[in-house]
């Protein structure tokens, strides 16, 4: 199966609230950049990215999980980062059971992240570029 295929079977069989969930985060990923690509990772979860790691998702027993990888260098301007504050890269959106997301605002944080891998890759890019 394609990481597509994996990500449609997962949300399919989530048949409660968390597979709706995961499936309107997953439509506002994807609405935020037409170039975001998805992988299938980590023993089973899927992972958004584009020039790099954006965020992975997974479906909890109590709660729907979206951990951007370098979450902690993002503004959030909209307060939707609710978890992994005592680390220095990654933070998470914890979703539970009637709590609504603003998908806007994820929207807004995708692409800073994308900017943030971006800005990333041209550091790199320049240290090379410096080297030789």
């Amino acid at each position: 199966m394609t990481p597509k295929e994996q990500i449609d079977a997962l949300i399919a069989g989530l048949t409660d609230w968390r597979g709706k969930t995961l499936a309107d985060i997953r439509q506002a990923i994807l609405e935020a950049d037409p170039e975001i690509t998805e992988d299938w990772k980590y023993m089973g979860s899927p992972v958004w990215s584009r020039d790099g790691a954006i965020a992975v998702g997974n479906a909890h027993k109590d709660k729907v999980k979206l951990t951007f990888s370098q979450g902690a260098s993002l503004a959030d301007p909209a307060g939707l980062f609710n978890n992994g504050f005592n680390g220095n890269v990654w933070r998470a959106i914890d979703i539970a059971e009637g709590e609504a997301v603003d998908l806007d605002a994820l929207m807004d944080l995708v692409r800073a992240a994308i900017a943030f891998n971006q800005e990333k890759l041209r550091g790199r890019a320049g240290a090379k570029r410096a080297k030789k």
